[in-house]
């Protein structure tokens, strides 16, 4: 019987200290996982020697293949080629910051076995993660939960291991504005998580800045709940009622008590709450608006400008 393979796609950006130090540690920790591995490092348009780094070790290693993009695309994309590229009979994302513990493919293809066709995995601690990160990565996932009706695990991290069937499944969404955690939930099949503690990158410097991650959590919502555009919805009718009983409030006021309504100060706090809810609500409608505009253009998610991945 031919023997099994597994993909390791690990997208990689700026990554170059940790580069060797990944594959090392991958191959000692999965010494008696029987499956042929094989690497899909993604270079999402690094500034520094990745790309370098990662045609040296292809040299060595005859195991380890490439794709180089034409500038920076995101992870998203990175993490698109990878699965289209991926060819083994089971297919795992990593991050080569080692933040996602090697040994666990290990404990991850023993579940596989099992009868699961996803095996997650999710951080129960944040330790040493910074307080406000913690407290707002904890909030999307209470709030995409409750608008959404696809659940996402607190904590999930990219990093599981699939059959096949699940990454062709994934490969046949069309959409341009990808969430990937959103998308491997989307898709069903059964799904089980391994739990572990916060790992400390090995090296090097996190890509991902608190303006990126909220960025990136906002695309979630947006991709996978209608939520907000009720809220502005919502929003206006509630702001038609107010200004209607407060009408209501002043103009009885000055009917019966002849009271002289005080104008500026209240036009000027109407006009700045209305004006205020307005623009909310543009803004929420017109961030719908704007992936939908980027979904028409249809334009392809990366451009590869080298690889060695025999076609």
């Amino acid at each position: 019987m031919e023997k099994q393979t597994l993909s390791i796609i690990v997208p990689a950006y700026n990554e170059e200290e940790t580069l060797a130090l990944f594959v090392d540690e991958v191959n000692a920790q999965t010494l008696d996982l029987p499956l042929d591995k094989t690497f899909y490092f993604i270079n999402d348009g690094s500034s520094d020697q990745t790309l370098d780094v990662i045609k040296s070790l292809s040299k060595k290693h005859s195991n380890i293949k490439y794709i180089s993009f034409s500038r920076n695309f995101g992870k998203e994309a990175a993490l698109l080629a990878g699965l289209r590229v991926a060819t083994g009979d089971y297919v795992t994302v990593m991050d080569a910051d080692l933040q996602d513990p090697p040994h666990m493919l290990n404990e991850m293809y023993a579940k596989i076995l099992e009868g699961y066709d996803i095996v997650g995995t999710r951080r129960i601690s944040r330790k040493d993660e910074p307080f406000i990160r913690s407290l707002f990565a904890k909030t999307f996932y209470k709030i995409i939960n409750k608008i959404s009706s696809t659940q996402m695990v607190d904590g999930a991290r990219d990093y599981r291991l699939m059959t096949r069937q699940v990454v062709d499944s994934v490969l046949e969404l069309p959409e341009h504005n990808r969430f990937s955690k959103g998308l491997f939930s989307w898709v069903g099949y059964d799904v089980t998580y391994l739990e572990y503690k916060n790992v400390e990158r090995v090296a090097g410097k996190t890509s991902w800045s608190f303006w990126g991650l909220l960025h990136y959590s906002i695309d979630g919502i947006i991709n996978f709940s209608d939520a907000p555009l009720s809220l502005a919805t919502f929003i206006g009718l509630i702001s038609f009622l107010i200004s209607v009983l407060m009408s209501l409030f002043y103009t009885l006021k000055t009917l019966l008590w002849g009271e002289v309504v005080q104008g500026f100060p209240t036009l000027i706090i109407l006009i700045l709450m209305l004006g205020g809810l307005q623009l909310l609500s543009l803004g929420i409608i017109g961030k719908y608006l704007s992936k939908v505009f980027l979904e028409t253009k249809q334009r392809p998610n990366y451009f590869i400008k080298e690889d060695n991945i025999e076609k």
